[in-house]
């Protein structure tokens, strides 16, 4: 599976690392974070330009309602709809940790730091997004209802 080893690859080594965030605490209910790592709700137009920038992976594995993108993943569910598949704090809790949801996932964790392997020592202890940037594609992925 070398095209999933290298979007894992890519997933851990962006350049666009949250350098020097310390990470917020969140509680776990269910399967869902309900409450917003920054205390706010994110911004859907920032959402949607970070889901959409290659640094950022989600096109690469996913594909959706980008009709401008002309290459898009499909290693992972189509976004389309996800708004009525999942809640807000559903959502969060896949951003933030996929892992633990399932545990077999190849989507990174985007706001995790422990317990990661071949991560690069100029990444380790950082999260790939900060907790604005998970808010903000939060909001935006609430949006995609249909």
């Amino acid at each position: 599976m070398p095209l999933v080893g290298s979007c894992l690859a890519a997933a851990l080594l962006l350049p666009r690392v949250a350098v020097g965030e310390e990470l917020k605490s969140y509680t776990t209910t269910g399967d869902a974070i309900v409450e917003s790592l920054t205390g706010a709700t994110g911004d859907p137009a920032r959402g949607r330009k970070l889901v959409v920038e290659r640094t950022n992976t989600c096109i690469l594995c996913h594909s959706g309602p980008f009709p401008e993108e002309k290459f898009q993943g499909d290693l992972a569910p189509n976004l389309s709809g996800v708004g009525s598949r999942w809640s807000v704090g559903q959502l969060r809790l896949r951003l933030v940790d996929a892992s633990r949801i399932n545990p077999g996932t190849i989507m990174p964790s985007y706001y995790r730091v422990d317990g990661l392997d071949r991560v690069a020592n100029a990444f380790r202890g950082k999260p790939i997004l900060s907790a604005e940037q998970i808010e903000d594609i939060v909001a935006y992925l609430a949006t995609l209802r249909e």
